[in-house]
């Protein structure tokens, strides 16, 4: 399954704010990537939501609005909870996700996107 992701992608990590709340830190995601993750949700269509519950490779090609350095991994995590909350992936454990084989970060200010590859990873 191949589909795309128009917009620029956030990573959680980066992402996080601290609140108090009843006299205690709350850490909690930042409103710019709680934004992201909701029109992210939007744009993955019931066609994707498969609810996939076997090893698969998941290659995704990041492309960023800016130069700025990024951790894939970063970018990983956030795609890889986006593609659970939209039932894309019943999650995104080690069994479910094997591996993200081919997964890059490029640059592309006119046209950021995230490219998603979801191939069967079963041998």
């Amino acid at each position: 399954m191949k589909f795309t992701i128009p917009i620029a992608p956030v990573t959680k990590k980066n992402s996080m704010q601290v609140s108090v709340r009843d006299g205690k830190p709350n850490v909690r995601q930042s409103k710019p990537y709680l934004q992201y993750e909701s029109d992210c949700l939007k744009l993955i269509t019931g066609q994707y939501k498969l609810n996939i519950n076997y090893p698969v490779n998941i290659k995704a090609t990041y492309f960023m609005p800016t130069q700025r350095r990024v951790d894939l991994i970063n970018l990983h995590s956030a795609l890889h909870d986006i593609l659970v909350k939209a039932r894309v992936l019943e999650d995104d454990n080690c069994k479910i996700v094997v591996s993200t084989d081919g997964s890059r970060v490029f640059y592309d200010k006119e046209h950021p996107r995230t490219e998603i590859e979801i191939t069967n990873a079963n041998i």
